[in-house]
């Protein structure tokens, strides 16, 4: 009989185990008490699971041009179906000059209302560089089909030019584009063709992020508005397809990080 029940708890769990996938991007509201930057401001988690542990990434951002992206890693119980996520350190970040990131720590249940997946509990946690405590508060999450920051590309460099070409992607139908260094025109309504769009750009210690984006000033007489994008960093190449509409646009964002020296 013992061996019955034990066979029994085992299954139950693992059954609780097997049936809950938190794979994938959970996106809702953070609170924070007096004294934080923002009072109420989105956050995502992205979710990678394997059995009860957890990895991921974060965003914390007022929109896709404020933001601070931080990894984490945790544990869930499947049983009482909690998380408990900690945030490991800031990757990279853009806020207003009075903001600090802040490096937190969460309290989550996993719960189904009418349907919908939902992630709720509680937060507190520490200011990155000088460890203050960070004013606590609320999150509530909801499982959606892709984060919001899909569409932006991420390169790390350790090298000051950039080359930025771009053409247009396969057959050439006429798309026009407008090219924003950090929100500022850097080339407007250029026309794709065979021969490149040439731009150069710099990231250094005093510019560590900069933030390209291409706008389709139409759509082509293909639509969307596509663009093939090669980038030359020092003796490194990327290539990069990149796809804007009337609602979105295409964004690449290049962080600096300062070369590793080679102690031997």
């Amino acid at each position: 009989m013992k061996a019955a029940s034990f066979l029994l708890i085992g299954l139950l769990y693992s059954l609780a185990s097997a049936s809950q996938n938190l794979n994938g991007v959970w996106r809702g509201t953070l609170t924070q008490g007096p004294g934080g930057c923002f009072r109420v401001y989105n956050i995502e988690l992205n979710i990678k699971s394997n059995g009860s542990k957890l990895n991921g990434a974060s965003y914390h951002y007022s929109d896709v041009t404020n933001y601070v992206k931080e990894d984490f890693g945790g544990t869930y119980d499947p049983v009482n179906k909690t998380l408990s996520i900690n945030e490991l350190k800031v990757l990279t970040f853009h806020v207003p000059p009075d903001c600090i990131p802040c490096i937190k720590q969460y309290n989550l249940a996993y719960e189904k209302q009418d349907n919908k997946e939902v992630l709720t509990g509680d937060w507190g946690g520490v200011t990155m560089n000088n460890y203050a405590s960070c004013p606590p508060g609320k999150i509530t999450l909801s499982r959606v089909a892709e984060s919001d920051f899909e569409h932006i590309k991420e390169i790390k460099v350790d090298t000051g030019i950039i080359r930025l070409d771009f053409y247009d992607n396969a057959q050439i139908d006429g798309d026009i584009i407008t090219v924003l260094l950090n929100n500022q025109p850097l080339a407007s309504n250029q026309k794709l063709t065979a021969k490149p769009i040439t731009l150069e750009i710099k990231v250094d210690l005093n510019n560590k992020e900069q933030e390209i984006t291409m706008v389709a000033e139409n759509l082509g007489d293909i639509p969307p508005n596509t663009a093939l994008l090669l980038i030359s960093v020092g003796t490194k190449r990327y290539q990069l397809y990149l796809t804007s509409t009337e609602k979105k646009n295409a964004q690449v964002r290049f962080i600096y990080e300062h070369p590793q020296k080679n102690n031997q």
